[in-house]
C-alpha cells in the first residue's frame, strides 16, 4: 500500500513535467562535457575523455529505457512518456560519441573504416549505433501511424540487440578488468529478460 501510494505521489509530479525536458537536459549535459574537454577539464587526453564520456552518457540512457516498464511493473512509477525522448536523445549522444571518435580522434574516413573492420570491438560499437539510425527515425507519430502499431513495435524490440552490443562493446574496449563494463552487460541482459518474460505473458493471456 505505501508503495502504491509513493508511486501515485511520484507519477502526480511526473505528469508536471513536459517530455522535452530530457531533450534540454541531455543537450546542456552534452554541451557541458565538450565545454569541459575545451576548457582541459577532463585530463590531459580530452579528446579520449570526450569519447568515452559520451559513449558511457548513451549507454546510461540505453539502460534507462529499458528500466522503463519494469519499474512501471514492480513499482507502479510510469516513464513511459518519456521513453521516446530518452530513446532520441541517447541516439544522438551516441552519434555525438561517434563523430568525436571518427573526426577528432581517427580524422581520415579512410582510418574510420579501416577500424571497423579490423578492431572487433569498434565493429560492434558501429553495429549498435547503425542499429539505432531506424529507431530514431520512426521515433514520431507519423511513422507509428504509417507501419502500424504492430510493425512500429516490432522494430523498435532492434533496442535488445543495440543495448547489447553497446554494453559488448564497452567491456571489450577498457583494458584490464573493470567491473563497470560487466555491470552494464548484467544489467542489460537482465532487463532484457525481464521484458521478454512479461511479453510472452501477455502474448499468452
Amino acid at each position: 500500500m505505501l508503495l502504491m501510494d509513493v508511486a501515485g505521489y511520484i507519477n502526480g509530479g511526473l505528469r508536471k513535467v513536459p517530455a522535452w525536458t530530457i531533450y534540454i537536459a541531455s543537450a546542456a549535459w552534452a554541451g557541458w562535457l565538450f565545454y569541459l574537454a575545451l576548457t582541459g577539464a577532463l585530463g590531459v587526453e580530452p579528446i579520449n575523455a570526450l569519447e568515452r564520456e559520451y559513449g558511457e552518457l548513451g549507454l546510461k540512457m540505453l539502460v534507462l529505457g529499458l528500466l522503463i516498464t519494469p519499474l512501471r511493473n514492480l513499482t507502479g512509477v510510469n516513464l513511459l512518456k518519456f521513453r521516446r525522448a530518452i530513446g532520441v536523445s541517447a541516439f544522438f549522444v551516441i552519434l555525438a560519441h561517434f563523430a568525436v571518435w571518427a573526426v577528432l580522434d581517427v580524422q581520415t574516413w579512410e582510418r574510420v573504416w579501416t577500424e571497423i573492420v579490423k578492431r572487433p570491438y569498434v565493429t560492434i560499437g558501429m553495429a549498435s549505433f547503425v542499429l539505432m539510425i531506424p529507431l530514431a527515425v520512426t521515433s514520431n507519430n507519423l511513422s507509428l501511424r504509417w507501419m502500424g502499431a504492430a510493425s512500429w513495435r516490432k522494430l523498435h524490440k532492434l533496442s535488445y540487440p543495440v543495448a547489447v552490443l553497446g554494453a559488448v562493446h564497452y567491456l571489450w574496449l577498457v583494458k584490464g578488468f573493470q567491473i563497470e563494463p560487466i555491470i552494464y552487460l548484467v544489467v542489460v541482459l537482465a532487463l532484457i529478460l525481464l521484458r521478454m518474460k512479461w511479453n510472452r505473458a501477455r502474448a499468452a493471456a
